[in-house]
């Protein structure tokens, strides 16, 4: 089994949501299977830290499953167009597997959550995009082929998966945002063994 490494930051619930649908389209494709791992908080106050191990959910990821996985999806919920401080954060921290070339080659999907329609979902996934072509990393978007992409009203984009969680981020994901993650975890999976089989 070839293991991609669905990396995300979910601070209500809604990307962690959609990490567990893209993470369903990668085992969908036969010699995948999806490695979830989330990223820590980050603080204001220097000394504050948080526990090597989360209370509830997937482990922090280490740099181990950078190394070993074949591709990468990573989400994080908007921040005024840009994703959130604790991915930024993580990303930031890469300079020996950017020195490296660690990720160099393999391809990436990115997903996101936001409070509104207009919220600026397309600007984070433009935004998280920009430290993985630093990498040297492939991108992998949703095509127009995929038809909920054509019927969406909420999130979904050619840029990657989206939800629209509403004000108070209490909004389930639809039937369309969850098709699109789970096709998005599909596609990575399929052109990350077509990449290693190469």
């Amino acid at each position: 089994m070839k293991e991609i490494l669905v990396l995300y930051y979910s601070h209500r619930g809604s990307v962690r949501a959609l990490a567990e649908h893209v993470a369903r389209g990668i085992h969908q494709v036969p010699g995948a299977a999806a490695r979830v791992r989330t990223v820590p908080r980050v603080s204001t106050v220097c000394e504050a830290v948080e526990g090597d191990i989360p209370a509830s959910g997937p482990p922090y990821v280490e740099a181990r499953d950078l190394e070993e996985c074949v591709g990468i999806a990573l989400g994080s919920p908007t921040r005024f167009g840009n994703m959130a401080a604790p991915m930024k954060y993580f990303l930031d921290g890469l300079a020996g597997q950017w020195v490296n070339g660690t990720l160099a080659g393999k391809p990436a999907a990115v997903f996101t959550s936001t409070a509104s329609q207009h919220g600026g979902q397309e600007a984070t996934l433009l935004t998280m995009m920009v430290p993985l072509l630093h990498h040297g990393m492939l991108l992998v978007g949703l095509p127009y082929t995929e038809p909920a992409l054509n019927r969406t009203r909420g999130g979904g984009t050619p840029y990657g998966a989206s939800h629209v969680a509403g004000p108070d981020g209490a909004a389930g994901l639809a039937g369309d945002e969850i098709e699109l993650a789970v096709a998005l975890g599909r596609r990575l999976a399929r052109v990350a063994l077509k990449l290693v089989d190469a």
